[in-house]
């Protein structure tokens, strides 16, 4: 398996200072690569840039600004190179398909938070060596930086990435060749159905709360966003007062996104723990939270009916502070790593659909769903709970999947 471990690192003073240094620098490398392609497309006869020509560039690169360019790993330069790479063919392919374009964009500074170096040991090396509850890294043109290990790394480490989050620096390492860790077998299988009113609710008929943490600190990250829209926006010299406000909405968001990512982790821990196998509603999170289309009034030109995008943007807001497909996506990696399965399955009707699971009819109907809370089947009278009855056909058609494969 590939698996990713993330640890906070505390540098010195003076190694937060060179690693700022080593983001900025890789910054400008991204930006003057990004430049080179832009004035050759233009002026020299639409001539496309590759990847390989850049890279073949950086010897001399590096040798016309040792203090800068110089002092930094060849290969994480080159990783930074590909970066922009990738982002172009990713704008090509969007165009390929008639989607929106979205041309690559210069970054500024505060805006490059990661390097990546591409093989531990080239530039920046990884202590192997294990210890309770910190370790070093080596990093080219910084030093051995402490990290905070607070859990043991396993398989071999392919990349190395250093992450800016704020004011807090992080190393990333992928590693491959992770061994499972397979827990005993429970028997139990459960089908989960999402939600905004409840986190999740299981076929069992149990309701996790949502904890709603965007919420809960809304007060608090509004005054905040309030006094950040008082600089304007657009100026030269950043202030230090605007800079300090800007740290406070970047420190809040911060904050919620630690919050939601551990509650994440801690219930698809427990139900990984809890059941063998476990269904759950394949979901479109972007689609779903789409903005709805304007309706033009045809009786006033220039004017637009309701649509109800004031009540669609509080439910866009409900959908992504849940966070329901990051939460799926580490529900499948602890399953995956505690050799469990977890089954996605159709989502249509399954609201709406009268639960065989406990000696429903099947019938679908719209009318069945009376509230967002009450099931009514207007056939045979079941009455239960919606989520529930959403989670029961979601187990249902789990079950489906698994005869299938027997």
């Amino acid at each position: 398996m590939i698996r990713a471990y993330k640890f906070l690192l505390r540098p010195t003073v003076g190694q937060e200072a060179a690693l700022q240094a080593m983001l900025a620098d890789h910054c400008f490398l991204y930006n003057g690569a990004l430049q080179e392609r832009r004035d050759a497309y233009r002026h020299v006869s639409r001539t496309s840039i590759t990847y390989g020509g850049q890279s073949a560039q950086l010897k001399e690169i590096r040798a016309f600004d040792p203090e800068c360019q110089g002092r930094w790993s060849f290969s994480s330069q080159q990783a930074t190179l590909r970066r922009l790479d990738k982002a172009f063919q990713a704008f090509f392919g969007r165009v390929k398909a008639g989607e929106k374009p979205g041309y690559p964009r210069f970054k500024g500074v505060g805006h490059f938070d990661t390097v990546t170096f591409p093989k531990d040991g080239d530039g920046c090396r990884w202590d192997s060596t294990p210890h309770d509850t910190q370790t070093r890294l080596r990093l080219q043109g910084v030093g051995h930086v402490r990290v905070h290990q607070h859990r043991p790394v396993r398989g071999r480490v392919k990349t190395i990435s250093i992450k800016r989050e704020g004011r807090r620096w992080y190393v990333v390492l992928s590693c491959d060749e992770v061994p499972a860790e397979p827990l005993p077998a429970t028997g139990c299988i459960v089908g989960i159905d999402m939600g905004t009113v409840h986190f999740f609710t299981d076929s069992h008929g149990n309701h996790v709360e949502n904890p709603r943490f965007l919420e809960s600190m809304a007060d608090e990250l509004t005054t905040a966003q309030q006094h950040l829209a008082t600089f304007p926006r657009r100026t030269k010299q950043r202030t230090k007062k605007h800079r300090a406000a800007a740290r406070k909405v970047a420190k809040l968001h911060a904050k919620i996104r630690r919050q939601r990512a551990d509650y994440h982790h801690k219930t698809a821990l427990a139900l990984v723990q809890e059941h063998d196998v476990i269904g759950h509603e394949t979901l479109n999170t972007a689609g779903m939270t789409k903005a709805p289309v304007p309706k033009p009034d045809p009786d006033n030109g220039g004017a637009f009916l309701p649509n109800g995008a004031a009540a669609k943007a509080g439910l866009n807001r409900s959908i992504l502070d849940a966070g329901w497909g990051r939460f799926l996506s580490i529900l499948a990696q602890k399953a995956e790593s505690a050799a469990r399965r977890v089954i996605p399955v159709d989502a249509r009707n399954t609201s709406r659909t009268c639960p065989p699971e406990i000696g429903g009819c099947g019938h679908v109907a719209k009318e069945n769903r009376v509230t967002q809370a009450k099931f009514e089947c207007v056939k045979c009278g079941l009455v239960e709970n919606a989520d529930r009855v959403g989670a029961l056909n979601v187990l249902h058609r789990a079950g489906l999947v698994l005869c299938a494969e027997a």
